[in-house]
């Protein structure tokens, strides 16, 4: 055995072998319990980074550990390859993107291999794949049938930059999620996924997600944003009809002074119509509209409005109130129409001050008496109700109930329930995406295409300029097409889908990718969903997580799946952090995964970003630890190298007869340390805990192997417990663990090895009871392990409780001890 660290000789002889043999290459066994490890897919950008390599690396970690546990693992990779980075980079470059894109797919692949994951390659397949997308095209025709997909004209979220339409979830601070530029709004025709039919089974069903972050969980039910409460309808003086508006606060009616419509409400320019108003309330729709809602929703937006000219009528008080617009309501929550209660919502309050607008408080606080006129804020918690006619009197919540009983006894509304999560647009005017399969056809209206001529395939001769959305739309040679139904001239539907819709599915089609008759093949699917561990960054929380939740729930409609929810457990790891700052590109602060793997090898990439932070946490990256972790390893290594060939002829044993009483503590810590490690990968995924037990392990096993003459059974306990902690490292330095092994004249590979396990009773610890004296009487007792030293002994004497009371304002001039039964202590004063 070579005494100098070779990681490139190590590691590509181990890769290689891993091929050869098909280590990691799974298929259905019923008669072993299934384990489905799954970290998000990457996007192919040309090179993997630094989170990259920490998330896989965990992964990594869990899909061995569970092989060695007997699982039948599964531990798939692909590449979520559509996207608007693959099209902007053919236009600056002037190479297409399915070029663009396979290529970054081979480096990132060579790379991926490099770190030695344990994928099952076999399965691998990209998002941009006919053999893929296809059957996305088929769940789109079935949804289509089902009223799960629908097109409408609708004012949606635009980037001018990307140059097309964003999802809800896709605007972040009124920014794009992608290339943060600020996101206005347009009118277009688009596509719509029904999530909203699923609100309330993606909201309760995040109870049963038990596994996941309660973080993700709270994230999810914010977004979804149940509502309970009451639809009224407000009457129209002087015309006929009325403002239905949706409130959660109804004990709070009889404190509407004016209502609110937001911009976009099909009535707000209706109502100003042959008014004086008409004009004003024009620009001002105009103005608002091209502000972007997630923007106008803020805290910090100014509030304005204008009054519209026309009234309605408050049904419980009978009051005739002034209808506003204003920039804070939002068409997309409830009905785009607010009763406006300035003394207890605080934007209304802010509204109403500043266009000296009526406020009225019709909830007291408990022990107080508000006046509207001392307000400074608005009072927004629960309280009695006051000046509400017959429910004067009442505690708020019993209000609510009363007033929405008595408004369906009247006529005048009903309880209702709203969600603020809107349907997922999926449309998008640009070229690499899943085409659409729909046709318009003057006739026939909206045809899909026949499953038959699926799918419809994504043309490669098209320029990419950058310029007036996407080149399928000026493309004859795709658009123009027949209907299936009368044969008559037909336009195929030039948007492509949101590439969420690629990997809000993807997960299933890993347990079969090699099935090309249906998109699904069931039996496979049923052993291997869902997914048992998900691994990805926090920032999917309300986008790629919830997608793939509502897809599922909708595959299982349509008869694909067995399952309602994807991933049964969900971890959610940090960020890598360099100089203050996550790594990127425009930061100057990147580390390149290929330098760290050229300089220290790739087991010395994974071992740091393991044990540098638990998986959960930010990971502050440091050079002295990745050099910290590469000479751990090089130590572990010089001294396998030393002494392999003297324990080559010994048998392990990590219980064996007639064991020096110096090495007792040395068999207790190997038993200690197996448990120590199972339970910190089993249980809480805290790998920097388990790495450092191991090191502790081979620090204690470096200073017994410094007798050069052990008996046998302090040698059968070295080879023992270096056996395990190589064992135990595996997981997370596969390349040197399986070399070390072999050095050590094992024959089988660690892929074969199960999990070490560690007996209980040798985790027992010895004791033994001391008496303690100050000054010859016996003053108390301790208990310390059977093979403590005088130091820890006295120390402990010490620190009792009570001997400490008997020393209090005395000096200690000396401590005598009888060894294993007494410790007396000697005082002056």
């Amino acid at each position: 055995m070579d005494q100098r660290y070779d990681p490139k000789k190590i590691e590509s002889k181990w890769q290689r072998t891993w091929e050869e043999e098909k280590s990691f290459q799974v298929i259905e066994d019923p008669s072993r319990p299934k384990y489905y490890l799954l970290e998000m897919f990457p996007y192919p950008s040309g090179r993997i980074h630094m989170g990259h390599v920490r998330n896989y690396s965990i992964g990594d970690v869990v899909a061995r550990y569970k092989r060695m546990r007997g699982f039948n693992v599964l531990h798939p990779m692909g590449w979520d390859a559509f996207g608007l980075p693959a099209e902007n980079a053919a236009i600056e470059r002037g190479v297409h993107p399915a070029k663009w894109t396979l290529e970054n797919i081979a480096y990132m692949r060579d790379q991926l291999k490099k770190m030695g994951f344990s994928y099952d390659w076999r399965r691998e397949f990209a998002t941009c794949d006919e053999s893929y997308y296809r059957w996305e095209q088929l769940f789109f025709i079935e949804m289509f049938h089902r009223g799960l997909a629908y097109k409408k004209r609708s004012t949606v979220n635009w980037c001018e930059r990307c140059q097309t339409v964003l999802a809800n979830e896709q605007v972040e601070g009124g920014r794009c999620w992608r290339c943060e530029e600020e996101v206005g709004v347009r009118e277009l025709e688009q596509w719509f996924f029904r999530i909203t039919a699923y609100a309330e089974e993606l909201l309760q069903d995040l109870d049963r997600l038990t596994g996941w972050p309660e973080k993700v969980l709270t994230m999810q039910r914010n977004w979804i944003g149940k509502s309970v409460g009451a639809e009224i309808l407000f009457p129209f003086v002087g015309r006929a009809g009325g403002l239905n508006i949706f409130t959660t606060r109804q004990d709070t009616v009889y404190g509407a002074t004016f209502a609110s419509l937001a911009v976009e409400h099909p009535l707000a320019l209706k109502l100003a119509q042959g008014t004086a108003q008409e004009k004003i309330v024009g620009d001002f729709v105009e103005r608002i509209k091209t502000i972007n809602q997630a923007r106008r929703g803020t805290e910090e937006v100014e509030k304005e409005g204008v009054f519209t000219g026309s009234y309605c009528v408050n049904p419980f008080t009978q009051e005739k109130i002034p209808i506003y617009l204003a920039n804070f309501v939002l068409m997309e929550y409830g009905t785009g129409a607010v009763m406006a209660v300035p003394a207890h919502d605080q934007r209304d309050f802010e509204f109403a001050r500043k266009y000296r607008l009526p406020i009225r408080v019709v909830i007291q606080p408990p022990g107080q008496t508000l006046n509207s006129d001392a307000m400074t804020e608005a009072y927004v918690d629960e309280g009695t109700m006051a000046e509400s006619g017959s429910f004067s009197g009442l505690p708020s919540a019993t209000g609510r109930e009363r007033v929405a009983a008595y408004l369906e006894e009247k006529g005048w509304g009903k309880k209702d329930i709203r969600y603020r999560l809107r349907d997922w647009g999926i449309s998008r005017q640009r070229y690499w995406g899943a085409p659409i399969p729909i046709l318009y056809c003057d006739p026939c209206g909206m045809v899909p295409v026949p499953e038959s001529e699926l799918p419809v395939v994504l043309p490669t001769d098209v320029e990419l300029t950058g310029e007036g959305g996407s080149p399928l739309a000026k493309l004859p040679a795709f658009y123009e097409a027949r209907c299936p139904k009368c044969d008559g001239p037909a336009r195929r539907e030039t948007d492509t889908m949101d590439t969420f819709v690629e990997s809000s599915w993807y997960f299933a089609r890993y347990a079969c990718p090699d099935e090309d008759r249906h998109p699904l093949d069931k039996s496979r699917v049923a052993y291997w969903l869902p997914v048992d561990q998900y691994i990805g960054g926090i920032e999917h929380a309300v986008l790629h997580l919830l997608y793939a939740r509502f897809f599922t729930k909708v595959l299982r409609d349509l008869g694909w799946l067995g399952v309602s929810e994807p991933f049964t457990s969900l971890l959610t790891q940090g960020m890598v952090i360099k100089d203050g700052a996550k790594m990127s590109k425009s930061k100057g602060n990147v580390v390149d995964p290929d330098f760290l793997i050229e300089r220290y090898g790739a087991d010395t990439a994974r071992l740091f970003t393991l044990f540098a932070a638990p998986p959960e946490k930010d990971l502050d990256w440091s050079d002295q630890g990745v050099e910290g972790a590469y000479r751990f390893i090089s130590r572990l290594w010089r001294f396998v190298a030393q002494h392999h060939k003297s324990l080559s002829g010994v048998a392990p044993d990590l219980d064996p007869k007639g064991l020096p009483a110096d090495l007792s503590g040395l068999r207790r810590q190997v038993h200690r340390t197996i448990k120590k490690v199972t339970d910190d990968i089993e249980e809480r995924f805290h790998f920097n805990t388990a790495i450092a037990a191991i090191m502790e392990l081979f620090n204690a096993l470096s200073l017994a192997a410094k007798d050069e003459n052990p008996s046998v059974a302090a040698a059968s306990l070295i080879r023992g417990g270096l056996e395990v902690a190589v064992v135990l490292l595996f997981p997370f330095v596969p390349h040197l663990a399986s070399e070390l092994w072999e050095s050590l004249g094992n024959r089988s590979g660690l892929e074969a090895i199960p999990w070490p396990k560690y007996s209980p009773p040798a985790l027992q610890q010895e004791e033994l009871l001391i008496v303690v004296q100050v000054d010859g009487r016996v003053r108390g007792r301790i208990t310390v392990p059977a093979d403590a030293g005088p130091e820890l002994i006295e120390a402990e004497a010490l620190a009792h409780p009570k001997i400490r009371g008997f020393l209090h304002g005395k000096s200690v001039q000396r401590v005598i001890q009888v060894p294993r039964r007494l410790v007396n202590i000697v005082v002056e004063g």
